[in-house]
Parts: structure tokens; sequence; C-alpha cells
């Protein structure tokens, strides 16, 4: 009996055999020719190339948005300013030269009346920092005067470079201000500097005290007239282009994360089909709301673990701002992604992202207005408004804090009006499904329950 018993295999043994008999059936190569095989091979082939082709028409659909941006800049020239305080012969020359056509690009100047501005340069340099204009120009008082007087009685201290002051604000717009705005006011001025350089040599060449002139000083011939640059708000944090650029959109790719997290997080729980739509909505809102304020902060204490200045211009309310900033700008973001998988499920989202990233990107590296006109909807785009605020609180650029807070919260109540919308659309949709079977548990059972039989017997 007892070794009747032995020879036996026991249930447990018996079902895993089983089932790994059943298994072993299930699998076959991609390369079989059994209806199973078939039809999974086409189902595969189908998805990944058509997910293939997807891909490829977002390149030449959305990635053309980037690469439009920047291929004609400048498309249009930023505005500058040429303001004449001397009134003499280098005030006017140098006025008429600017303004001339030339085949420098990137900069119009246009002539501005000093009595606009009875502080003197000061008070262009500051309308500059109000980003009443990009660039200026001014052609300081008395310069005609100064080098007139160091041509009739050398002056060894003559600095042509008191002669003009380019006035910028490179925080502005750090790409504008590099490529743009310095190397055209540069070489304009060079090209003015070198003529004048010219004419004056030729003026001065019968003149008795030439050798006086250059024993003495030189430089008012080689060198009479110069300019100095005045840069109010240099983009000198190096870790700021973390914040104001490149950490925008990994602002937006942690947003997606929670987003992705909180799809996961319904569908395992069931609540996307058990809660009633109210509470649905409810529990979608105050997740995002909620893992947002946490994730806005610790991303903004990495900041300040490496030392980014934010109390140039506010204070100590700067890290507040800071991280206020942050946090609605992930909500404004994050919660369009939120409210798009509703509708385009976790397939589609990632096409919806990379068109939300690239359509923010475009218009933050350069200014709008070297940029064609379709891009002045930069203005209401998250990320310019995100950027525009973050220099104002790091460098300390014109003040329209408020207004960025201001769009940040249009598109958040955009996305909280859009989303119960596409979540009763989605809900109203949404056919039960009939209950089905699986032959194959039931076979299962059946096959364990002979053999417990048969052991039994």
């Amino acid at each position: 009996m007892t070794a009747t018993s032995r020879s036996l295999p026991s249930p447990s043994s018996s079902f895993n055999a089983v089932s790994t008999t059943r298994k072993a059936k299930d699998t076959h190569g991609f390369s079989d020719t059994s209806e199973t095989a078939s039809v999974a091979r086409k189902t595969y082939l189908k998805i990944y190339v058509a997910g293939t082709f997807s891909i490829i028409v977002v390149i030449f659909a959305v990635f053309s948005i980037f690469w439009g941006a920047l291929w004609k800049i400048p498309s249009r020239n930023l505005p500058g300013w040429v303001v004449d305080f001397d009134g003499g012969l280098i005030g006017r020359n140098v006025a008429q030269a600017l303004t001339t056509p030339s085949s420098l690009p990137a900069i119009t100047w246009t002539v501005v009346s000093p009595s606009q501005f009875p502080g003197g340069p000061s008070d262009v340099g500051a309308a500059v920092l109000d980003e009443q204009t990009w660039v200026a120009i001014t052609i300081n008082e008395g310069s005609t005067a100064r080098l007139m007087d160091s041509l009739a009685s050398p002056n060894a201290t003559y600095d042509g470079s008191e002669a003009m002051t380019v006035f910028g604000v490179e925080a502005r717009n750090e790409n504008a201000f590099r490529n743009l705005i310095w190397p055209s006011a540069q070489a304009s001025l060079d090209v003015i500097s070198a003529m004048v350089a010219i004419q004056l040599a030729k003026a001065v060449a019968n003149e008795t005290n030439l050798p006086a002139i250059l024993a003495n000083s030189p430089q008012s011939i080689t060198a009479p007239l110069s300019y100095q640059l005045q840069n109010l708000a240099p983009f000198d944090i190096p870790l700021a282009t973390a914040v104001t650029f490149v950490g925008l959109i990994y602002q937006l790719i942690l947003s997606f994360f929670i987003v992705m997290v909180g799809f996961g997080a319904r569908e395992a729980s069931g609540f996307d089909k058990s809660l009633h739509i109210r509470s649905l909505i409810a529990l979608r809102l105050i997740s995002s709301f909620g893992a947002y304020f946490f994730i806005s902060l610790f991303y903004s204490l990495l900041s300040v673990a490496f030392q980014l200045p934010l109390n140039n211009r506010f204070g100590n309310a700067g890290f507040l701002l800071f991280w206020m900033l942050n946090y609605a700008g992930m909500l404004a973001c994050g919660l369009a992604l939120e409210s798009m998988i509703t509708l385009l499920t976790a397939k589609g989202i990632p096409f919806f992202m990379i068109t939300w990233i690239i359509t923010n990107v475009s218009v933050c590296s350069f200014p709008m207005e070297v940029m064609p006109k379709v891009f002045n909807y930069g203005h209401a785009a998250p990320f310019f408004n995100v950027s525009r605020a973050l220099r104002t609180i790091i460098f300390g650029t014109k003040n329209r804090v408020g207004l960025s807070f201001g769009v940040l919260i249009v598109w958040i109540f955009i996305s909280c009006v859009t989303l119960p919308i596409f979540q009763w659309i989605v809900r109203r949709r949404r056919v039960p499904l009939p209950q089905v079977t699986d032959s194959s548990d039931e076979n299962d059972e059946i096959e364990v329950e002979e053999i417990q039989e048969k052991n039994t017997a």
C-alpha cells in the first residue's frame, strides 16, 4: 500500500506538469507558420510600423516648428535707439551712419531726441532696462569738443571711448544679446570709428602741430572715436540656464511622470471605472495639485542647494516667488497633460507631450521679435512666462512677474474646465463589456479534478 501510494504523483505536481505542458504549447517562434503565430506577427508589425510612421509624421509636423523658429534668425530686426547728447560733428555723423540702411542685420536704429531723457545717458540706460527698446547708443555730451581740444592742444589723457556708450540687457535674452545685439552694434560702431579715424587723419595731415599730436596724444588720431558697453543686467550666472530654459523641459517631463503615475494608479485600483464621475474628477485634480506642490518644492530646493541667488530683486521673498512660479508652471503644463490623457489614453499622450514641449521651447530660445510673426503665440506660452519671471527674480530684469502668474493661472483654469468635460465624454461613451470566462482556466481545473479522482482511486 505504501509503495503504491509513493508511485502515484501528487495533485500539485500533476497540476504543475499540466501547466508546463500548456505553456510549452502556447509559445512559438516569430516566423512560425501556425495560425496563432501568423495573427500575432501581423498584429505586432501593424502596431510597430504604424507607430514608427507616426513618429516620422511628428518629426516633420512638430519638430519643424522649432526648426522654423531658428531657420531665418533674424527674420525681423530688433529696435535700437540712437540718442545724440553731443549735438556736434561726431553726434551728427554717428547718428546718420547708424540710421543709413546697411548690410548689417539684426537692429533697426532710430534717432530719439535727447530731450526725452533729462537725466542724460543714465535715463537712457533706465529705459533700456525697462525694456522700452533692446539696445541704445548714446553719443555723449561734449564728445566733439573734447576731440577738437585734444587736436588743438594735444592731451595725453584723451580717451575716445568716452564718446559713445552702448546700453544693453543681456539677461533679457542672452542668445539675442550674444548673437545679434552686441555683434551687430559692435560691427557698426567699429566701421564708423575706422571711418572717422581715416577722415580725421586726412584732415590733420597738413597741420603744423601734427608732430606734437603724434608725440603727446597719438590716440586722438588713431582712435578718435570709440565706445563703452554697459551691460545693465549681465547673464553672469551659468546655473540660471538650468532653470530658465533646460529646466523648463525637465519640469514638463516630471509632470508627465506624475500624469502616468496617476493613470496607472487609477487603472490598478479600478477607480477609473468604479468611482462616479464627480469623485473621479475630484480625485484627479486634488492628486495633481498635491503632487505638484511637493515636487515643485523639492525642484526649487535643488537650485538653492547649488546656490542659485534668488534675492537679487525681491530679497527674502525671492525663494517663495521662485517656488510658487515653478508650482504654477508645473500645474499649467501638467494639468494640460492630465486633461488630454483622458481622450488620448496612455498610447497617444506621448505625441501630445512632444508637441507641447516643442511649441513651448520654440519661443524661448530667441526673442519673438526676430522670429516670423506666427510665433507671437509665445506670449501666452507657459515656458515663456516662467522663463521671463525667473529672469526678473534672478537678474532683476523688468518686473512682469504678476503678468506671468496671470497667464499661468489662465492655463490652469482652462485645464480644470476641460478635464471634467473630457472625463464626462469618455464616461458617457463607455459601454459595459460582457464578462467572458477564461476557457483555458476551466480546462485546467477539469484536468486537475480528473487527476485527483485517479489518485484517490
